[in-house]
Order: C-alpha cells, then sequence, then structure tokens
C-alpha cells in the first residue's frame, strides 16, 4: 500500500488539531507544527472541510478545528477524504475487477488486501494515534517480525 503524501499530511494536521483540544489553529500553525508546505496542506484542508473532518473561521481569531470528537474519526475516513478508496486496481474497486485463465482468482486476493486495510485503518482514530493507545491488532501486527523486515 502506497501512502500518499496528501493522506500523510492531512493525518498529520487532523492528529495536531486532536492534540489542540478544540481550540482554533491557524494553518500556518498547522503547517509549522508538523514542517508541511503551506499551500499544499490549505489544499488538503479544504478537501478535509468538505469532507465535514473540520471547520474552518476566517479572521484574526480563526483557524481551523476538528468538525467530529477525535475519537470518531478513522484514519481510513481520513484516507478516502483524501484519496479515495483505501484499496483499488487500477483506478476501480476491488470488486469490480474481472480476470479470466490462470488469473481468475486474482479478485479474490485484491479483496483480502482491502478487508485486511480495512482491520487496521478503520479500527485506529486520531485520538488513539494522539494519545498512543492504539488498539491491539496495531500492537499485535506491530510486534510481528516480519512486520519489520523490507523485502
Amino acid at each position: 500500500m502506497q501512502i500518499s503524501a496528501r493522506a500523510d499530511y492531512a493525518l498529520r494536521a487532523l492528529l495536531t488539531l486532536a492534540a489542540s483540544n478544540g481550540r482554533l489553529v491557524k494553518g500556518e500553525a498547522l503547517a509549522a507544527a508538523q514542517d508541511l508546505p503551506l499551500r499544499f496542506l490549505e489544499n488538503i484542508l479544504t478537501d478535509l472541510r468538505r469532507a465535514g473532518l473540520v471547520q474552518s473561521r476566517r479572521g484574526a481569531d480563526g483557524g481551523y478545528q476538528l468538525s467530529l470528537p477525535p475519537e470518531r474519526i478513522t484514519i481510513a475516513t481520513v484516507i478516502r477524504a483524501t484519496d479515495g478508496p483505501l484499496a483499488s486496481v487500477r483506478g476501480r474497486r476491488p470488486e469490480d475487477t474481472n480476470y479470466d485463465g490462470a488469473a481468475k482468482h486474482l479478485q479474490d486476493v485484491w479483496i483480502a488486501v482491502r478487508v485486511n486495510l480495512r482491520r487496521v485503518l478503520e479500527a485506529v482514530t486520531l485520538a488513539d494515534v494522539a494519545s498512543g493507545q492504539l488498539p491491539d491488532i496495531v500492537t499485535t501486527l506491530g510486534c510481528d517480525p516480519d512486520a519489520w523486515v523490507t523485502r
């Protein structure tokens, strides 16, 4: 799985907002806190606002804040808001693929990959990451020695 810069930056900005305890945070402060390019971040924040994950207020006292409690925003939700479906095959959903011959069962592999992504990414919220109290599935998988082997 490739995590896009958009998704990574969105999550880092949202985690900064989660740690702000509901206070408004200016875009410049979000960018500085996570060393993100401001212009790119502003575009991402617009997408997050459209997705209902952040709200903004203009003006000297303005800024951004989460629209929902961090316990209700999953990593999967953020990735979908920035990049679309969690798993796609050449831009299509796995269930929309169709293979013949020796590749006939490749669709089953793509669907299994997607369900495993969901199991992790839908189980982890912004609150979990911000607090460091990650769900068991993350800690269990992270303790697997194969998790740290690059191939």
